[in-house]
């Protein structure tokens, strides 16, 4: 195979990934955007991590957040847990890398606040450790996974939280189809709170 063909590959996978995805993911988007926008017109956040490449849509999603998405509008109230180096180290040293997550959420979470976690493939005990954490502080948790079962973190979402599952098995088709979903929510909670097609 050439290199054109390889590269035409990749963009017809991740095009058959997105499309085969769309069913499964789209009534978990609409849920969690819904509860997003609720958390924030009740004046409450949206913390988000993940762990390895997890971590830039955990990232990508607080910034879009923080400062815009598409549209202009005053910033909202999101983090990313996995942005703050020395404070990962301390945690990690301190009290072990699985905890990395958790002591953030108990300490800056709240009751009505959400948990966005993002595991591509498998659970890491630092977001499961995150995803404990927030149900002891009353958060609801959207955990964005993939594969045939999504790992350890299905078996810890309670009734209020919104799994979103990309059915697919390769680790990058998922991570991609991540990027599509976080986008989504962006754009949902945007054209919620300002009604703007765009």
């Amino acid at each position: 195979m050439d290199l054109f063909a390889r590269i035409t590959q990749h963009f017809n996978d991740s095009i058959h990934a997105k499309q085969s995805a769309m069913e499964a993911v789209a009534p978990g988007i609409a849920h969690a955007a819904e509860a997003m926008l609720r958390a924030l017109l009740d004046e409450r956040r949206i913390l988000s991590c993940g762990s390895g490449a997890a971590a830039v849509e955990a990232q990508r999603f607080a910034a879009a957040m923080l400062s815009r998405f598409e549209l202009a509008r005053p910033g909202l109230p999101a983090m990313a847990l996995n942005t703050d180096g020395p404070t990962l180290t301390a945690i990690a040293e301190d009290f072990g890398w699985e905890s990395v997550f958790a002591r953030q959420v108990t300490a800056l979470g709240a009751p009505g606040d959400i948990l966005l976690a993002i595991a591509a493939g498998g659970s890491p005990d630092a977001i499961l450790q995150a995803v404990h954490a927030a149900h002891d502080r009353d958060m609801t948790v959207v955990a964005l996974t993939g594969g045939s079962d999504g790992g350890a973190l299905p078996d810890l979402l309670i009734n209020q939280d919104v799994e979103i599952r990309v059915p697919v098995s390769s680790a990058a088709r998922i991570r991609e189809v991540h990027t599509l979903i976080i986008h989504c929510l962006c754009d949902l909670i945007d054209y919620q709170l300002l009604g703007q097609e765009n």
